[in-house]
């Protein structure tokens, strides 16, 4: 995200800080709005989402 300068250096860092000091889920959802707000318009613009909406990848092998 920040290669693509869909964040700054610093709300990179600064997510980046939250994310490693933190130790549960329910910890990072009280990151600042602001830093959400710019994670998520990022997250968005890079269509992060739709891996999750792929059916899955099915082998062809038999075995």
């Amino acid at each position: 995200m920040r290669q693509r300068h869909l964040l700054t250096p610093d709300q990179h860092a600064r997510i980046h800080a939250r994310v490693t000091r933190v130790r549960s889920p329910e910890a990072i959802l009280v990151m600042p709005d602001d830093l959400w707000r710019a994670l998520s318009l990022a997250s968005m613009l890079m269509n992060i989402d739709a891996d999750l909406v792929q059916p899955p990848a099915l082998s062809d092998d038999a075995g």
